[in-house]
């Protein structure tokens, strides 16, 4: 009983974090309205979940914590990123039907990996949130519930990746029409730069 509760507080805290629409999620979405290597692209995002998480609570966050810069940084490069994803979203919204038609065009496999890794590894989002988020909390608790902790996040983390792809699949018939599409792509873009405009106040904040 007593590695529930840690697992339970690590469950919580990682969907919080994780089931909000950021650019990860906005890319699985889309690959499972178009059913695209959508199962690929969630595996991908989760594997480095666990990564990262791990990497976060078994120290990584602690370290990031210690060195303001690298915090300002990070936190910066993430505001720059969330900024020209809205922007690449709400240009989409501008598009005509038939441009929006011709960009939902098959993906090959490896233009799909690598924009899942971009997503992924060239967003300093998923850092904020993984390694000094859920690191910095999970590296309050006691070394026996670390790992009860960190299982909590990363189950939260591969249930839902795979979760919304499977759900975007089922969907696509609807979420792939032009309306819904460009509807999504405005709240997808505004949820982007106010997620920037976060980070900026964030990061006035400690300046």
């Amino acid at each position: 009983m007593m590695y529930w509760l840690p697992w339970i507080q690590g469950f919580t805290l990682g969907a919080g974090l994780i089931i909000p629409i950021g650019a990860q999620n906005a890319f699985v979405l889309n690959q499972g309205i178009r059913r695209q290597h959508h199962l690929l692209v969630a595996a991908i995002c989760g594997l480095f979940d666990v990564l990262l998480i791990s990497l976060g609570v078994f120290g990584g966050g602690a370290a990031l914590q210690a060195h303001g810069l690298l915090y300002w940084g990070i936190s910066l490069a993430g505001m720059v990123f969330l900024l020209l994803y809205g922007a690449h979203c709400w240009r989409r919204v501008f598009r005509r039907e038939q441009a929006l038609a011709l960009d939902g065009r098959e993906r090959g496999l490896r233009a799909v990996l690598v924009g899942a890794l971009a997503v992924t590894l060239l967003n300093p989002q998923v850092y904020i949130e993984t390694v000094m988020i859920l690191g910095s909390v999970g590296g309050g608790f006691a070394e026996e519930h670390k790992w009860a902790f960190a299982l909590g996040c990363i189950s939260a983390s591969l249930i839902w990746f795979f979760t919304l792809a499977l759900a975007a699949a089922k969907m696509s018939a609807w979420l792939g029409r032009p309306v819904v599409q460009k509807v999504m792509d405005a709240a997808i873009g505004t949820l982007m730069w106010l997620l920037a405009g976060k980070l900026a106040l964030g990061l006035m904040a400690v300046s």
